[in-house]
């Protein structure tokens, strides 16, 4: 079966969620990636969630499908391997990925392209002003914690960070987009090159796409946080008989039609419309009069069950969604579930079986790829030493007795 990505081999070096995900992204398409880590894992190797018995879920999580090299990438020797691997000839070959420090040394760009002048490294940097940074400390930079909470009604709440690592997922995304957007520019020119990208500039940029910037320098004001309310159109959260919670949203006429028809509200809508002085046909004017459009469909929410509500909505063009915790959704929502074509039960060594995503991307020349399991650390080891760096057998074993590769090796 021919893949999206066939030929195309990345070798990653990498932790966390970026750039994990990055290569993720790719091997799901059909990339080879080979992702070379320390003897004893990587510094994600054992990073929570965690089994029972102490395996990463997380790791597994954003490592399906690569192939796994355990190696001592402090030993000049394994260094020379690693050089090797990155710079191989070939027209897929030679693609390199890593959110680590890279401006120095071996593993630098200026060091590697002296082995393949066409050679590209990605590399994805905190900050764009040569500071240290995670997710978490770019978002609070950013004035997302300072609009998560009703900060309209309490001015003095404290900031909430939002649990989601959304600028590593985007900078996930937009480091496999440099990779091939890199790699075409080589086909076409047969020229490579130093990618870099900062997770800061990937927020501020976002932060700035959604108009968070040029509210602040055109209209001088600064965002508060209006709870659950939807910013600028109707959206608000409901309680229902059995104690569920519900969301609904209006971002068109459509909607907005439909909601009264549904709850039998399109009266009560109009008396408040009229006695406001707003027009409801504007997602503002909605917006503006989210508290009061909320009470009639919180007293109707709260006379039936979320079955009910489920039902009389159902067909209609009502735009909502059920609160639901991460085992509920596991439980009752057929989207996580084998039902969808992208859910696999997999069997994950060490760990079990689960339900397992493979690329949500379905594209209609391709049959869609059935996930696979992340490796074991070091499972690929002897063959990446021999099948792609043409090592004999009893060079692997003295590199194996000299404690510069491993693998397999179960992390504890």
């Amino acid at each position: 079966m021919f893949k999206v990505l066939q030929g195309l081999r990345i070798i990653e070096a990498s932790a966390f969620v970026a750039a994990p995900l990055s290569g993720m992204t790719l091997s799901q398409l059909g990339a080879d990636v080979i992702r070379f880590d320390p003897l004893t894992g990587g510094m994600d190797s054992r990073r929570w969630p965690i089994t029972k018995d102490g395996k990463s879920l997380y790791w597994v999580g954003l490592n399906k499908g690569k192939r796994s090299l355990a190696i001592d990438s402090s030993k000049p020797q394994a260094q020379e391997l690693l050089t090797k691997l990155i710079t191989a000839p070939g027209p897929g070959n030679g693609i390199f990925l890593t959110n680590f420090p890279a401006a120095k040394g071996w593993m630098s760009y200026e060091s590697l392209k002296k082995h393949r002048p066409d050679l590209i490294m990605v590399n994805l940097l905190g900050s764009s002003d040569g500071t240290s940074a995670v997710d978490y400390t770019i978002n609070c930079a950013c004035g997302f914690p300072h609009v998560t909470g009703n900060h309209h009604a309490n001015p003095n709440a404290k900031p909430i960070n939002h649990v989601l690592p959304a600028w590593d997922a985007i900078a996930g995304i937009n480091l496999a987009l440099a990779v091939l957007a890199a790699e075409r520019h080589r086909r076409l020119t047969g020229e490579g090159q130093l990618v870099k990208i900062a997770l800061s500039d990937i927020a501020f940029a976002m932060t700035a796409n959604l108009g968070y910037v040029s509210e602040v320098q055109v209209n001088h004001e600064d965002r508060k946080g209006y709870g659950n309310y939807l910013y600028g159109a109707y959206g608000s959260d409901y309680e229902t008989k059995d104690g569920r919670r519900l969301y609904i949203v209006v971002v068109t006429d459509r909607m907005w039609t439909e909601l009264g028809k549904v709850t039998g509200l399109t009266d009560a809508f109009k008396e408040i419309e009229t006695r406001l002085g707003k027009n409801f046909k504007k997602e503002g004017d909605r917006f503006l009069a989210s508290d009061e459009i909320s009470v009639p469909i919180r007293q109707w929410c709260g006379q039936r069950t979320l079955q009910e509500i489920e039902t009389i909505f159902k067909g209609t063009g009502v735009c909502w969604g059920p609160y639901r915790t991460f085992k509920q959704m596991v439980e009752e929502d057929a989207r996580v579930s084998t039902k969808n074509p992208m859910f696999s039960m997999l069997e994950q060594p060490g760990i079990g079986s689960f339900l397992v995503p493979g690329s949500p991307i379905e594209f209609g020349a391709y049959t869609r790829e059935p996930p696979k399991p992340a490796p074991i650390l070091g499972q690929h080891t002897d063959e990446i030493l021999g099948k792609d760096l043409g090592l004999s057998a009893d060079e692997i074993k003295s590199l194996r007795d000299s404690g510069i590769v491993a693998g397999p090796v179960e992390i504890s």
